[in-house]
């Protein structure tokens, strides 16, 4: 029964470890945003400036789940931005190396 236990406790530490790997190459601008992401900012209201806070100092929720590609993890970033609604950022972490934002999305709007 304690190596169930143990496989969460490492993936958890996993996953801290890519919440903190997408802060620091958002800290760097590492960050390439896809024409869907920045067709929802438009529509949306959401500024890049939002976004690249809420990569610096948000948390992952949800699932992080294996992207296309190999070597490629996909994430949803959240952050309540200052007085503000909490801003969901749906990220593609490249080889550990490059952020590509998929999608932006306001989440009290679901």
């Amino acid at each position: 029964m304690r190596e169930p236990e143990r496989r969460i406790i490492e993936m958890r530490l996993e996953r801290e470890k890519l919440e903190r790997r997408i802060h620091e190459l958002a800290d760097v601008g590492e960050v390439a945003f896809g024409s869907h992401a920045i067709e929802r900012m438009e529509e949306r209201g959401i500024s890049d400036v939002q976004v690249l806070r809420a990569l610096k100092t948000g948390e992952i929720r949800g699932d992080v789940t294996p992207g296309d590609r190999p070597a490629e993890w996909k994430c949803k970033i959240v952050e309540k931005m200052r007085g503000m609604r909490e801003i969901g950022v749906v990220t593609i972490v490249i080889r550990n190396k490059r952020l590509f934002i998929k999608t932006v999305e306001w989440e009290d709007l679901k």
